[in-house]
Formats: structure tokens, C-alpha cells, sequence
């Protein structure tokens, strides 16, 4: 049964990281790879905006620290948490200098902001995979070295979409971020290859 269990949850973590390549070269043809300006939230929010209006300044406000808004072809950034007056003032905003972007489309902004989510639940595909493997630590050790390898190798992929997103797509990251993917594909069928083996596994 466990051994079952481990390739249901080795074939799901494919699945779920081949959806994420597929959701990444949505982006990249639909030109939404900037669609969160920040990173891991997106425009400093869990549920990024529906609305043009929503990440322009609005007076009576409640902002919290992070949150972004776009004013005179600048984002600016939250420094606390705090309520707007009648009038801005940015003494409570700091302009956002880690890129140069500075355009919004609620297009854009779903189509990468629903990329990460598969990121994310790609990551806990593999996380689940992991804790499987375990039961499998004493019998066949490779099998949890390289569920673990597979876990490690989604967090630096996750490291390597900021870079992607700080750097405003710089090409050269785009494509390490690619063969990343690609990579830990590899890593997944190598591993369900590994838990096949009736002559290794017991």
C-alpha cells in the first residue's frame, strides 16, 4: 500500500510541476511575467487587484506595510501601516527601485499571479512526496534522497522566480528558471523509475 501511495504521489508531483512549466510559458506568451511587480506577494497583497483603480491612491484608506500603489508612473511601497487622509502624501510611501516597471493590467496580473499559485501547490505536491518517502528511509534510502533533493531543487526554483521578477525578466535568468523546471521533471521520473524497480524496492 505504501508503496502505491508513493507513486501516486510521485506521478501527482509531476503533474502538478508540469502544469507550472506549462503555466510559465502561458505568461511568458502572453507577456505576464511582470503582472506582480513584487514577489511573493503580489502588489504587497495575498489576492492581488481586480481593478485598474485599486492600486492607484485612495483617500480614507487602510494600507498596510508593503502594499503598492501606482503614482505618476512610480510604484510606491507602504513603510507601515497606516490611513490615508483627504490628500497624499508620501512621507509614508517609499518609491519602488528594485526594477523600473511600472505598468498594470488586470490581465497580467491573474495570469501570473494564478502561476505561482500552481508554484505553490506544486511545492506541496512535493513536500507530501517527501513525507511519503520517509516510511521507505531504511529499505530504499534513495527513494526519500531524492524526494528531498526534489523539495530543495522547488525552493531554489522558488528563489529563482524572484530573481526573475527583481531583474524584470532578464532573459539569461528566465531560461536558468526554465531549465530548472526542466530539471526537476528529470529528478521525478528518475524517481518513480526508482520505486518501480521490483528488484530494489521491498
Amino acid at each position: 500500500m505504501s508503496n502505491k501511495l508513493f507513486k501516486i504521489s510521485v506521478i501527482v508531483s509531476f503533474i502538478s510541476v508540469f502544469l507550472v512549466i506549462l503555466a510559465g510559458s502561458l505568461v511568458r506568451m502572453t507577456g505576464s511575467g511582470m503582472g506582480c511587480p513584487d514577489w511573493p506577494k503580489c502588489f504587497g497583497y495575498l489576492i492581488p487587484p481586480t481593478n485598474e483603480k485599486d492600486v492607484y491612491w485612495k483617500p480614507n484608506y487602510e494600507y498596510e506595510s508593503g502594499m503598492m500603489i501606482l503614482h505618476k508612473e512610480n510604484f510606491y511601497v507602504a513603510l507601515n501601516d497606516f490611513k490615508t487622509g483627504k490628500t497624499i502624501s508620501l512621507n509614508n510611501w517609499k518609491k519602488y527601485t528594485i526594477h523600473d516597471y511600472n505598468e498594470f493590467s488586470v490581465t497580467n496580473t491573474w495570469f501570473e499571479f494564478i502561476n505561482r499559485l500552481i508554484g505553490a501547490l506544486a511545492g506541496l505536491c512535493t513536500l507530501i512526496m517527501l513525507g511519503i518517502s520517509l516510511k521507505f528511509i531504511q529499505s530504499k534510502p534513495a527513494l526519500p534522497a531524492l524526494s528531498l533533493l526534489v523539495v530543495l531543487s522547488m525552493g531554489f526554483q522558488a528563489w529563482l522566480g524572484k530573481q526573475v521578477v527583481d531583474s524584470n525578466l532578464t532573459p539569461y535568468k528566465i531560461t536558468i528558471h526554465m531549465f530548472m523546471a526542466i530539471l526537476i521533471l528529470a529528478v521525478i521520473i528518475f524517481l518513480y523509475n526508482q520505486s518501480n524497480d521490483k528488484k530494489k524496492f521491498s
